[in-house]
């Protein structure tokens, strides 16, 4: 296992990236970061107050989640971020480019939805899921697994597949 590696779990809100994040950290004994405890307040009160962010809003918490990855090169990390579009995911892997493996948790609309619907305590309304799905750009190099299967499972899948 690569202790080097930074994992991207992405995904759109709703889709398990924390949990999973947080499990796979931990069964590899790196740290772990929430890409949401990045965002400034401002990106915060917009989607609390149901607006999407545009490319403008996401600059700046990409270019600090770059940063936070460069930091951690040498013994590696897991980042839970939506990395909805390719350019995001270019922007997240400069200086990293063979380092970076991106893990794309994958549902149906109303599958996340109702996982949306039933979280406590988050700023992300269920009403933007429509504009993350209508943002997200598959990504073509990724690991990707579907949110049906136990964190556990996904886990490791993630393991079994980065060896």
């Amino acid at each position: 296992m690569n202790k080097d590696h930074i994992y991207i779990i992405m995904g759109v809100s709703g889709s398990g990236k924390s949990t999973v994040g947080k499990l796979l950290a931990t069964k590899l004994n790196i740290p772990f970061f929430d890409g949401d405890d990045y965002h400034p307040k401002a990106n915060v009160q917009k989607m609390a107050n149901g607006c999407p962010l545009n490319d403008t809003d996401r600059k700046g918490w990409l270019q600090k989640l770059n940063e936070l990855a460069i930091d951690h090169k040498n013994e590696g990390a897991v980042i839970a971020c939506s990395a909805l579009k390719e350019k995001y995911r270019t922007q997240l892997k400069q200086g990293l480019i063979n380092q970076m493996v991106f893990v794309y948790l994958h549902g149906t609309f109303d599958q996340i939805y109702a996982r949306l619907k039933a979280r406590k305590d988050h700023y992300m309304p269920a009403k933007l899921l429509k504009s993350q799905f209508d943002t997200l750009e598959i990504p073509k190099n990724s690991i990707q697994i579907s949110i049906l299967k136990s964190p556990e499972d996904i886990v490791y899948q993630i393991m079994k597949m980065t060896q």
